[in-house]
């Protein structure tokens, strides 16, 4: 009699993790503005890092007045997994310790990793684009520099499309595997225009043709019955996500990465 077939085990996902994990708080991130818990999940056999951000722990903010920050960053999280890029960790929409929040993947960073810069010159060197100058004290500036770097480039035309009004430098995660991450993602997907980020490198320059293709391909996603459309309705407005699609549109319409739009400060505060 020959011996039964073995199954092997089944593979969990990283999402199915996050979701279904058991969470076990192991600290808080203090300089956060909002409540932002590191925590351990586990769940059949595997085990990893992450943040949950519960919704009990959001400062509401004026200009963001519907829904809540949990939401719009896992709905940032869809988009970039729409784009084929993967620039934002596993996140996922959960109940928690302390009630419903988002849960990401905690990222290592690789130290040493330089994306931006302070220099003392008028220009960009090589291999870096221009953001602006900035004040260094005692009267002088010094312009302020980010690397020109395709994963950068790829991270500025989600920005673009998901709104995001606080593109920060420590929302920019490299790892040593050369992936680059963007995190914080709560106050993005607003219908007027909130663009704020340091990555303004690009602003006016046509657009790859990767991203013309991957901007199509989400055009196509977010039209009524789309399987995006269908996912960011149930995490962000109508109204935001006729904007997020309006976004898409103008970015083809135009073939080039956006400009500031001159009515408010294009680069957030602090910037890092």
């Amino acid at each position: 009699m020959s011996a039964p077939e073995r199954i092997p085990p089944r593979s969990v996902t990283t999402a199915e993790l996050l979701a279904k994990g058991e969470l076990k708080v192991r600290g808080r991130v203090r300089e956060a503005s909002n409540a932002v818990l590191f925590c351990s999940v586990a769940y059949e056999g595997r085990e990893a890092s992450c943040v949950y951000k519960p919704i009990a722990g959001e400062r509401p903010l004026w200009d963001f007045p519907d829904g809540d920050l949990a939401r719009r960053e896992v709905a940032a999280y869809e988009v970039s997994e729409a784009t084929g890029w993967g620039l934002v960790p596993t996140t996922v929409l959960r109940d928690g310790p302390y009630g419903e929040g988002m849960c990401q993947l905690w990222i290592e960073t690789a130290p040493g990793s330089e994306l931006l810069a302070l220099v003392d010159a008028e220009e960009p060197e090589a291999g870096w684009k221009a953001i602006g100058f900035a004040e260094v004290g005692e009267g002088r500036t010094a312009l302020l520099v980010h690397a020109d770097d395709e994963r950068l480039r790829r991270l500025a035309v989600l920005d673009a499309v998901i709104n995001n009004a606080d593109r920060k430098g420590g929302h920019l995660l490299p790892t040593a595997e050369g992936r680059l991450y963007g995190i914080d993602h709560g106050v993005t997907f607003n219908a007027e225009n909130k663009l704020r980020t340091l990555l303004w490198g690009w602003a006016g320059e046509p657009l790859t043709q990767e991203a013309l293709d991957v901007l199509q391909g989400l055009s196509a996603a977010l039209e009524d019955g789309g399987g995006l459309a269908g996912t960011l309705a149930e995490l962000i407005t109508a109204a935001e996500l006729d904007a997020t699609r309006a976004r898409v549109d103008a970015l083809l319409a135009t073939g080039k990465h956006p400009e500031p739009s001159g009515e408010w400060p294009a680069i957030p505060w602090p910037p890092v």
